[in-house]
């Protein structure tokens, strides 16, 4: 099968822990370990996340005094597709994959005038506590918001419309390379006048995952992240997982935007556009998660035997 797998950020570096080399390699090893079996056994067209890695590098060059400006964004996100795409080629040779492993910085097409230029909404860079946080905003001209116990910096988030290495993403996924790609969603880019401009923004790397398995034609969807399945009821005494659900249902429910809702949203699109499978799950369930035995399962109709558990973590 030819398969578009999501691979969060969070999932290469976890919250609190600090944003080293070491760290994330072995992250990224363990991560490779995971993804190994799935890339031996069909084409993989693997996306993965780059919020804590974007903004680790928009703090140094914030605070470079070799530097008349920052670096902007969108290169920042280009330098983060080079490095976490190194190590993931790296280590699923490592892991025992024999075939190619081909990283490819992406560059995603965006509407200049998306709204999400006037409300960002995108997390990016470690989290602090709020009176940090605030002072970091003042200090850098950040947007700030929420994210559980802690305050993190936002971003823009438009939508993604094309992604422009999408011809050399089939050729190679045709020719049964395991393609990394779409790195923290890709470049957003813009048209203005004839000519591409980078924008500062993060483009969702779930959303940008769906476009291409739209695109790709690919037979599932799999989005892969740090927590067990899709809660439904989060926080609530109500709360318990989904094992299975229609994109109808799942697309009525609500999530939070900044972490679950790309996911849910993602998939969604993916089953409603394709009529086949998604599906969510942890990172190291990978192989389960895509045989339906973990993770949630998204189908194009319900399921008669569709069915909640109070097992799972969120």
């Amino acid at each position: 099968m030819l398969l578009v797998v999501a691979l969060g950020g969070n999932a290469l570096l976890e919250r609190g822990e600090r944003p080293d080399a070491l760290v994330q390699r072995e992250h990224v090893r363990a991560a490779a370990r995971a993804l190994a079996p799935l890339a031996a056994e069909h084409t993989l067209v693997l996306c993965h996340g780059n919020g804590p890695q974007i903004g680790m590098l928009a703090v140094e060059s914030e605070n470079d005094p070799a530097l008349t400006h920052p670096y902007p964004l969108d290169t920042l996100g280009a330098q983060t597709q080079g490095m976490i795409g190194y190590w993931l080629a790296q280590e699923l040779g490592n892991a025992g994959l024999t075939g190619p492993v081909v990283t490819i910085v992406t560059r995603t097409q965006v509407d200049a005038d998306d709204p999400a230029f006037r409300t960002p909404t995108k997390f990016v860079g470690n989290g602090y506590p709020e009176l940090t946080a605030r002072r970091l905003a003042r200090e850098h001209g950040w947007s700030i918001a929420r994210d559980g116990r802690d305050w993190r910096r936002v971003v823009a988030s438009p939508a993604p419309r094309a992604v422009v290495e999408l011809p050399t993403i089939r050729h190679l996924a045709a020719a049964g390379t395991t393609v990394i790609c779409g790195g923290g969603g890709g470049v957003p880019v813009v048209t203005r006048g004839g000519r591409s401009e980078g924008a500062q923004a993060v483009v969702d790397k779930d959303l940008t995952a769906a476009l291409l398995a739209i695109e790709l034609g690919a037979d599932r969807l799999v989005v892969l992240t740090d927590v067990d399945a899709v809660r439904q009821d989060f926080g609530t005494p109500r709360e318990r997982p989904l094992l299975q659900v229609d994109a109808a249902e799942l697309g009525a429910m609500r999530f939070p935007a900044g972490s679950m809702g790309p996911k849910v949203e993602a998939c969604v699109r993916f089953v409603t556009a394709t009529g086949r499978p998604a599906a969510i799950g942890a990172l190291r369930d990978a192989p389960a998660v895509l045989a339906g035995t973990a993770g949630t399962a998204v189908t194009a109709a319900p399921l008669a035997s569709a069915r909640l558990s109070s097992k799972g973590i969120q």
